[in-house]
């Protein structure tokens, strides 16, 4: 058929219309390679940042094959069906993967739909800490419009596939679906061999993952009811061994065990814990020191809280939103029940914070409590020194009844920058004797340029943080038992993939028939736990504690 044809309008003749088939089907072509191309990408797109590295094991997925056969037979409403489903799929997978590159990242795991919404908000204060508040709006903001992008040349690419002639769909699908059956036949080939033949077919088995992902969750809920219904612990009373004394339960942001045996850091931080232990020593106290298995890392600190103070295993949010609306008795209600007056010291908590009802505490002092004047050090509210300070002041006046406390100190808490030094104590005041260490050093932004600037900056803090925690214990000491441990590991820039998830706990008293009641933990004695110290979970802690001092 003649494809330039003369027609008559109005009874003339009209010039010839020249409708230039070869360049629109040029056009479409280029459009569709586009569209391929990025389903593509996005599909062979790790979830998983360690292979962002070793791009060794990417594969070409089927799926583009199947999508090109699918799209060359299909015309009219069926094909505009595929191109919508094609990319609100795509499009949805990228932004899983994303959130898994995130969640991977910061917490060495997958994003979890259905767990995970509320760490979105402590995302933003993490990010917004390191590289300030409109930065991190622009960085959001930024990410969403390219994504946004993405899903759009995707719709718009896929729409070439509407202009093929008749001719380039038969060749289209003939080549397509070749490559298809062949793409087939190595997959199932590569997957009875467990050889890697270059080719997946990623789509099917992400989405079932995530849906398993949820399955699980509802059933690790239902195991979690369970177990909220089996305790060892009594009500008590408890704690008899330590009748008259304080009890001072410091969590450490970020001390994991990575930073006492990374090459990295463990001679600074070695040196620190032998200046902290001859320190306390000096003033009279005994240490024994062991590790603890966190249930996170990276971050969501208050999941290590919940599971070291309530003996139950809470690795997630639902478990911890359940936690706190049971009866199950926290080692603060414990105490409380058996005759100490209960305290919280959170200067990370800056809004209403409900769920400190759970936990038994008499007094919940917040950062705005903690009556701090001076200026923050970006995400920290207050340096630890300040928080310890202001502990000693509202808690611990002469006399007082015995106190069990729980304390967040949190200026490890990343960015990790400015890092703070400790001042004479009888000189902290209202805090603003900080406000020039609070202005000095290099902006989040800048530090975390550098990878190893900011290995160096987190190291420094740890050991501004033992090194105050010494000092405290030094002056403040008398009748106390502390116990002092890490909440978590940081992120995987700092320990590098596939650290443990254990971190570092020291037991520090005066009194050494205390210390002696845990030998049968066999911790070592010292502020330095050993590579074979034994190693136990955080929710075996509460249990194990109630045992000894009974």
């Amino acid at each position: 058929m003649n494809e330039y044809r003369p027609f008559r309008a109005r009874g003339r003749n009209v010039l010839p219309q020249y409708h230039t088939r070869p360049a629109v089907n040029r056009f479409s072509t280029l459009r569709i390679t586009i569209s391929l191309l990025l389903v593509a990408l996005i599909l062979a797109l790790p979830s998983n940042p360690q292979s962002l590295v070793d791009l060794s094991d990417v594969r070409f997925p089927l799926e583009v094959a199947g999508l090109a056969f699918l799209a060359s037979t299909m015309s009219g409403r069926f094909l505009a069906l595929l191109r919508w489903s094609a990319t609100l799929l795509a499009g949805a997978m990228l932004l899983l993967k994303l959130a898994d590159l995130g969640t991977g990242i910061a917490f060495q795991r997958p994003f979890n739909p259905y767990l995970d919404v509320k760490i979105l908000t402590d995302g933003w204060n993490l990010l917004s800490g390191a590289v300030g508040a409109r930065e991190a709006v622009g960085i959001i903001c930024a990410g969403l419009l390219a994504w946004l992008l993405v899903v759009a040349l995707l719709y718009w690419s896929l729409g070439g596939f509407r202009n093929l002639s008749s001719q380039t769909r038969r060749r289209l699908a003939i080549g397509s679906g070749v490559l298809l059956l062949v793409g087939l036949t190595l997959f199932a080939v590569q997957d009875d061999n467990r050889r890697n033949l270059g080719v997946d077919a990623p789509t099917f088995p992400y989405i079932v993952n995530r849906i398993d992902m949820i399955r699980e969750s509802n059933a690790d809920l239902d195991r979690f009811e369970a177990e909220l219904g089996r305790d060892a612990v009594s009500s008590g009373p408890h704690f008899a061994a330590l009748s008259g004394m304080d009890v001072v339960l410091v969590f450490i942001e970020s001390y994991g065990r990575s930073v006492i045996e990374d090459p990295s850091y463990a001679l600074r931080i070695h040196d620190r814990l032998a200046a902290v232990e001859h320190e306390v020593q000096a003033s009279g106290l005994q240490a024994r020191s062991g590790w603890l298995t966190s249930p996170t890392v990276g971050g969501l600190s208050w999941l290590a809280h919940g599971t070291l103070l309530s003996g139950l295993w809470v690795d997630n949010q639902s478990r911890y939103d359940r936690m706190i609306t049971s009866e199950r008795r926290s080692l603060n209600s414990l105490f409380r029940a058996s005759g100490w007056r209960t305290a919280a010291v959170m200067p990370a908590i800056t809004l209403d914070w409900p769920e400190s009802a759970y936990f038994g505490y008499d007094r919940v002092h917040a950062a705005a409590g903690l009556g701090y004047k001076g200026k923050p050090f970006n995400w920290v509210t207050m340096p630890d020194q300040y928080t310890l300070a202001a502990f000693e002041k509202l808690e611990r006046s002469p006399g007082h009844r015995p106190l069990m406390a729980e304390i967040a100190l949190i200026s490890s808490h990343a960015p990790w920058t400015p890092i703070p030094s400790l001042v004479d104590w009888d000189k902290v005041g209202d805090g603003t004797i900080f406000n020039d260490q609070a202005e000095s050093g290099d902006p989040a932004s800048v530090v975390w340029a550098d990878p190893e600037r900011v290995r160096s900056q987190y190291a420094a803090s740890i050991d501004y943080a033992l090194e105050t925690l010494g000092s405290y214990m030094a002056r403040y000491g008398e009748n106390t038992l502390f116990i002092l441990l890490g909440d978590h590991q940081p992120a995987s820039i700092i320990t590098g993939e596939g650290a443990s998830r254990d971190v570092p706990v020291h037991l520090v008293t005066g009194n050494p028939e205390i210390l002696k009641r845990i030998d049968p933990w066999k911790w070592q004695p010292g502020m330095l736990p050993t590579k074979d110290t034994p190693v136990y979970r955080m929710d075996e802690f509460r249990q194990k504690f109630v045992e000894s001092f009974d």
